[in-house]
């Protein structure tokens, strides 16, 4: 048993010295400076599409709405439903957003879009400021493992295992763009994926999105001509400037 053991260890030891050791796992941190690394002064700083929403009642279709999106990043979002000149929507503008009918905001809340940070203003943020938004949101950057969705390989940013019900965001492991993404608040669970990536001006964006409550489809979002990097006047994400 002895002369076994030592057999054992001589073996560790050589595939230790011949660089033979198993690959330290990468950590939740680790994940998002990687693709901050990559997209960093590389990511669109506008994109505009139209969308094909559908609306969902028991996994049932119910409704089908086109949407009007204009994105300028890192954290402004108008959507317009009906086309541009519907004078319904909202916009969203940093940790607020608007709600509008007839060319007049009827709603406002302090409500951020945390999808417009994981898809893309995180590239223009100092690294910092990115880490501390994921604990702001509550991510919990000290869980993290490896999993596969759709047969490819993802990392997982805020949680430990598969099933772990805590907010969560799963990240392509080759083009290391989001994928899917779970939030938790009390008895709510809310499930989002990012699907079909195109390449878009030297960046990726999704083309095809689905929204789950409590595991029910709810609303699933299509894009059509997508458009980077295009010149928008910033004044049409200002609530006091609808209708005028």
């Amino acid at each position: 048993m002895k002369h076994l053991v030592s057999i054992i260890t001589s073996i560790i030891t050589l595939l230790s010295v011949w660089g033979f050791t198993s690959p330290r796992q990468l950590t939740s941190a680790q994940v998002i400076k990687k693709m901050y690394t990559r997209y960093y002064n590389k990511w669109h700083t506008s994109l505009t599409f139209t969308q094909t929403t559908g609306r969902y009642r028991n996994d049932t279709l119910i409704k089908t709405d086109t949407w009007y999106e204009r994105i300028v990043y890192p954290d402004m979002l108008r959507i317009d439903f009906g086309g541009d000149n519907s004078g319904n929507g909202v916009i969203y503008r940093g940790d607020s957003s608007y709600v509008f009918r007839n060319n007049k905001v009827v709603r406002s809340a302090k409500d951020e879009n945390e999808l417009i940070f994981f898809l893309g203003g995180m590239y223009f943020k100092p690294i910092d400021n990115v880490f501390d938004h994921f604990k702001e949101l509550q991510f919990d950057l000290n869980k993290f493992h490896e999993t596969k969705w759709n047969g490819k390989d993802v990392y997982v940013i805020g949680a430990a295992k598969d099933g772990e019900k805590v907010n969560q965001l799963w990240i392509d492991k080759e083009k290391l763009v989001a994928v899917r993404y779970f939030k938790y608040e009390g008895i709510t669970k809310t499930e989002a994926t990012f699907e079909e990536h195109k390449m878009v001006d030297g960046a990726w964006s999704e083309t095809l999105c689905k929204f789950y409550i409590n595991d029910k489809l709810l609303q699933t979002e299509v894009y059509h001509d997508i458009k980077a990097n295009q010149e928008i006047d910033r004044k049409i994400f200002d609530p006091a400037l609808i209708g005028k």
